[in-house]
């Protein structure tokens, strides 16, 4: 039990006043009062510094000084523990940034990239330069306004991302509470019920890929055109390097760190994705370890790149979404492929005893079958050399 108590300290007069365990109360001539804590470290005495009474009670300065012990005990320099708690509190993209740097190791690459690049996208023009300890609901809720109901899905990826760096931000001494998500989702307008990506019917699709082949070539264009020859995923086209790539046995043989199930898949190429590929190729000359579908600066397209390119075409429907036109397809017109084919061909997880009864050489024979038809189907017109 310490010795002073809360009236103590208000009515102490000019002088050192012993609280216990080597925390004093300091009064100087002017009555300005603060805390000093004494402790033996290596054989000599620390006389370290709090702070004032004014910003540390007497409970505060008990606890702080309890902790600076237990560091000098460790064999921790207390001054510079205390130091580090009076740090500056950083922006919210100083906090993102070391949010990032302290937990990508437990993430896949892909992930990692997009924890980042969604909130340099979407939060940081609003919240970047504002100190993380002052964000609250009202400010996350104004910042998800305009993306809530026009792009759901990634709108309620940046908001749990938000959350993972007010959380650290929390872990840190930055912040006193955690991310007000709760609040938020309360705040914003019901998002429309379904499980499922808006599709583009399969019937429509051999219109879309004449009218991107017609435009101007760009690399967000021919990013969704690889996407739909290979009915991959958004991020699997924009993480494909040219190392991915064999052009000889025709496959694109994507790592494990990059699928969505942390498998390592092949996608066989049809004779227009080839033909996709070898013109960018004559064009760039670039090295294996080259993104396809660079941005500007050679880094990895945003999300929303391809997601663009059909805004701009007026198209209703989600990247994601041609997955299930592809699938529709391959149920209503390749009867004779079975189903766990067009599975594995979207890199769904199938069964080793349903790959078993095919044979896996059958198995990857079957899904070449497949998506060379599916390309032929979608664009027989292309006017490329292929």
């Amino acid at each position: 039990m310490g010795k002073l108590t809360a009236l103590r300290v208000r009515n102490a007069k000019p002088g050192r006043h012993g609280d216990g365990s080597g925390l004093y109360l300091l009064v100087k001539g002017s009555g300005s009062k603060s805390w000093l804590l004494r402790v033996q470290r290596d054989g000599k005495r620390r006389d370290i510094g709090l702070g004032s009474v004014a910003a540390l009670g007497l409970a505060e300065a008990r606890e702080k000084a309890a902790e600076l012990r237990k560091h000098a005990l460790n064999g921790r320099d207390p001054i510079a523990e205390r130091d580090r708690d009076r740090r500056a509190i950083p922006t919210f993209r100083e906090a993102a940034k070391a949010t990032h740097g302290d937990l990508k190791s437990g993430w896949t690459p892909k992930h990692a990239a997009a924890f980042f690049s969604s909130l340099e996208e979407h939060a940081f023009s609003s919240l970047g330069n504002r100190r993380v300890d002052t964000i609250d609901a009202a400010l996350i809720r104004d910042m998800l306004a305009p993306i809530w109901t026009e792009i759901p899905s990634m709108a309620r990826k940046v908001r749990q991302r938000v959350g993972t760096v007010l959380n650290y931000a929390q872990s840190k001494g930055w912040r006193a509470n955690e991310a007000p998500l709760k609040a938020v989702t309360l705040g914003l307008a019901r998002q429309a019920s379904s499980s499922n990506f808006a599709a583009m019917p399969y019937s429509e699709v051999p219109n879309l890929v004449a009218d991107m082949t017609s435009r101007p070539q760009t690399t967000g264009r021919d990013a969704l055109l690889f996407l739909l020859f290979t009915a991959a995923r958004s991020g699997e086209v924009r993480s494909a390097r040219w190392s991915h790539i064999d052009l000889v046995a025709r496959n694109w043989n994507r790592p494990a760190e990059l699928m969505k199930n942390r498998l390592a898949h092949t996608i066989t190429l049809n004779r227009q994705a080839v033909a996709l590929l070898l013109r960018r190729f004559d064009q760039a000359s670039p090295t294996a370890d080259d993104l396809i579908f660079p941005a500007r600066h050679g880094e990895q397209l945003s999300d929303m790149t391809i997601t663009k390119v059909l805004k701009n075409a007026n198209v209703p429907y989600t990247v994601h979404g041609f997955r299930s036109s592809f699938r529709d397809w391959a149920a209503e017109m390749m009867p004779a492929i079975p189903d766990p084919v067009a599975e594995a061909a979207l890199s769904h997880v199938v069964p080793d005893k349903v790959i078993a009864a095919y044979k896996r050489t059958s198995f990857l024979a079957l899904r070449r079958e497949l998506l060379a038809a599916w390309g032929t189907a979608i664009a027989a017109e292309i006017r490329w050399p292929i």
